[in-house]
């Protein structure tokens, strides 16, 4: 990318990356359980930026099945003695993203529609106000380096996991993965290199990119729907983002 695309694209940040661990893997009923927000400057003139992480461990009140727990190294026991309320967690975490939103800031996201769903029951079932209501729209500007990498590599074969991803990206990732805090600033370092990489996107608005990737998304979910179809199986995935349908 040209340093004059450098300095007018949304790619020189600020950017607000976001992750969560959970009890499982359905948004609409699962809990949070670990939430990380990277805040990342601007690009700075000797190619440097700051950076500063917030951590979360939340008492889901129900207990985390194991196969969650063999993920993410959070045992019930543990969430019980050192997590705070979730209720709480849920609070601080959504004025961050709301007033990173409303702001313009980007909030970066691999696989937004798990996330931000998930956030959006979690308040629901807090009573608290939705992310939806604090921005009294839609969430928007969001990025999404999974939905971003579907859509200018549709044809690449194998995994797009976020480990994969950083692979493909060359980006390296000194700790494991499934940390929240450690797969966030692996999806910002994702991101970067995928502008990098491609920079029609890069040279994208966010407004427009906030469209992409509906289209995108939908895209890809109908193509794997059809697929399942033809296979003889349930066509489950969700066609919206960057929240899943009915939410």
């Amino acid at each position: 990318m040209s340093e004059h695309h450098l300095t007018t694209s949304w790619a020189t940040g600020p950017f607000l990356g976001f992750d969560t661990e959970t009890t499982g893997v359905d948004p609409s009923r699962d809990r949070l359980v670990t939430a990380a927000l990277v805040h990342r400057g601007p690009l700075q003139a000797d190619g440097g930026r700051s950076q500063e992480v917030l951590t979360w461990l939340a008492d889901p009140g129900v207990p985390i099945p194991s196969s969650a727990s063999a993920v993410h190294g959070i045992s019930t026991e543990r969430a019980q003695a050192e997590g705070r309320p979730a209720h709480e967690v849920l609070e601080e975490v959504a004025v961050h993203l709301a007033t990173a939103m409303a702001g313009g800031t980007p909030v970066v996201v691999f696989n937004a529609s798990f996330d931000l769903t998930l956030m959006e029951h979690e308040l629901t079932r807090h009573g608290l106000d939705t992310l939806h209501q604090r921005l009294g729209g839609p969430l928007a500007p969001v990025l999404d380096p999974l939905v971003l990498d579907r859509a200018v590599d549709r044809w690449r074969k194998g995994k797009r996991r976020l480990d994969a991803m950083c692979q493909v990206y060359g980006v390296q990732v000194d700790e494991a993965l499934h940390t929240a805090e450690v797969d966030v600033a692996a999806t910002l370092d994702v991101l970067e290199a995928l502008a990098q990489a491609y920079p029609e996107v890069a040279r994208m608005s966010l407004e427009d990119l906030q469209s992409f990737q509906v289209t995108a998304h939908r895209r890809w979910a109908e193509s794997l729907n059809d697929w399942l179809r033809r296979q003889g199986r349930v066509p489950d995935a969700g066609t919206t983002w960057p929240l899943a349908t009915g939410c």
